[in-house]
């Protein structure tokens, strides 16, 4: 029997790709730790063979209302604190439809109105573990890490509600707990809705952050990591013979593939008509003797149909790959990723010319295999939200850590998309990449496939302070 043992907290489904999907349990247990997911995901763990508890316990309902006003009350103060109206954007508006619904926002706004100070935002850190110490989920919770005795917690994102209750039961018997800082764009809108005693981030650009917006927090507690997200793409054994993946995906083998890899309807509700102007500046191209085509592969949480119609319109220049993503529920965080799904997007980016979205983390998986990046910087004609623009998106925080405007290549209009892919395709993208790998580097820790092994070193510093 090990001596070490983990509870590795999965409170939803965007962390099954970095710790269950990856060597992650694996390198522990060579480590001698025995590895246990506390799972909060419908994902049935055990059919990969991994150890679980299921949890399915949800939190109070009035700790949502607290976290939400938590969450508003740290914009508000980050706005005013910096004299900076990009943190006003992250707020969400909520729905007025309903007598329960406008309950609920006049609580959240009560809350909101008493925590304008650091003093005040500190009380709502507070409610929220007590609040969640009134619940069914946190006596629960307490039973099994009695009867467990874990070493160590560690929770694989510091955004979820429900992860309140597991980490303060954890806390209250002086358990050590850690956090993992999930996505790049997550301080600065205010999502630490998990207080741990130890955080992992994935740069000093990060930790940078995290001392910035939470002073509270002590350095030493502080451990860069970087994150297990991009080491798939190191590994070589996911890909198959490029003859094997075109024709699983009815691709030509003789035409090169441009991928649009689609965003969310609230982060780019004009989407399908940048895939359409994609399409176009392609027909231009190919009709001058080029042989290109467009994988489109969506937002694997986007299951709507709002692409259909192009994709319909030109089946000859796009072929649609989708991610192998599961919906398991209503709500978008239900719809899980698979196993399945890391091998087809490492092979999708490698097989592919270059990307093209609008501002997402796409840019770092294409340069792990030495590709550029194309960022959509232009608004439509007929917007199907009046007041969107990519203007706004590029204003977000976490954009300002870009080392140079050609980190990327920018389509400021529809009418450069056929010139700056024609210039792609004669390899004039080498300063791009080069700007790309460096801003890499800002955000993720170097070497990018050793981030799992620097993960666990943390732990087991952790559990010999203990």
């Amino acid at each position: 029997m090990s001596s070490k043992k983990i509870l590795i907290l999965l409170p939803d489904g965007v962390g099954l790709r970095n710790f269950a999907f990856s060597n992650f349990v694996e390198i522990g247990e060579e480590l001698g730790w025995e590895v246990i997911f506390w799972n909060q995901t419908p994902f049935d763990l055990s059919s990969l063979g991994l150890k679980e508890i299921k949890l399915q316990v949800k939190p109070r309902p009035l700790t949502d209302l607290i976290k939400r006003a938590s969450i508003n009350s740290e914009l508000s103060y980050f706005e005013n604190k910096w004299n900076d109206p990009v943190y006003s954007s992250y707020k969400f508006l909520s729905s007025s439809s309903g007598i329960k619904t406008r309950l609920k926002n006049t609580i959240v706004s009560i809350l909101e109105s008493r925590s304008k100070n650091e003093n005040g935002l500190k009380l709502l850190r507070n409610r929220l573990k007590k609040s969640e110490r009134s619940s069914k989920c946190y006596d629960h919770c307490k039973v099994v890490l009695e009867r467990e005795k874990p070493d160590v917690i560690f929770c694989t994102s510091q955004r979820p509600v429900t992860a309140i209750a597991p980490i303060t039961a954890a806390q209250d018997l002086n358990i050590p707990t850690a956090s993992f800082i999930f996505s790049w764009d997550n301080l600065s809108k205010a999502t630490l809705v998990v207080e741990t005693d130890h955080y992992f981030v994935w740069s000093k650009y990060m930790r940078d952050e995290l001392i910035k917006y939470y002073p509270y927090i002590n350095t030493k507690n502080i451990h860069i990591t970087g994150t297990p997200q991009f080491e798939a793409h190191y590994n070589a054994s996911l890909l198959i013979p490029k003859e094997d993946f075109f024709k699983q995906h009815n691709l030509d083998i003789h035409k090169k593939y441009i991928c649009f890899s689609g965003d969310d309807i609230t982060t780019s509700p004009d989407d399908p008509q940048y895939l359409e102007d994609l399409v176009k500046a392609v027909q231009t191209l190919n009709a001058e003797g080029l042989d290109i085509g467009v994988i489109f592969r969506r937002c694997p949480v986007d299951f709507s149909g709002r692409y259909q119609a192009v994709i319909d319109t030109y089946p000859k220049i796009i072929k649609e790959i989708s991610p192998l993503w599961e919906k398991q529920g209503d709500s978008w965080n239900t719809i899980l990723p698979t196993k399945a799904d890391v091998a087809l997007q490492v092979n999708t980016v490698h097989y592919s010319s270059a990307l093209i979205n609008l501002g997402s983390t796409m840019v770092f998986d294409a340069v792990t295999h030495n590709k550029p990046c194309f960022y959509i910087n232009y608004d439509v004609e007929n917007k199907k939200v009046a007041d969107w623009s990519t203007e706004n998106i590029y204003k977000y925080v976490h954009f300002r850590s870009m080392p140079s405007f050609k980190s990327v290549i920018w389509l400021n209009s529809k009418n450069e998309i056929a010139n700056k892919i024609a210039s792609l395709l004669n390899n004039d993208d080498e300063e791009v990449i080069g700007n790309a790998k460096t801003w890499f580097n800002i955000i993720n820790d170097a070497p990018a496939d050793k981030a799992s092994e620097r993960i666990w070193k943390c732990l087991e510093k952790l559990k010999t302070s203990n």
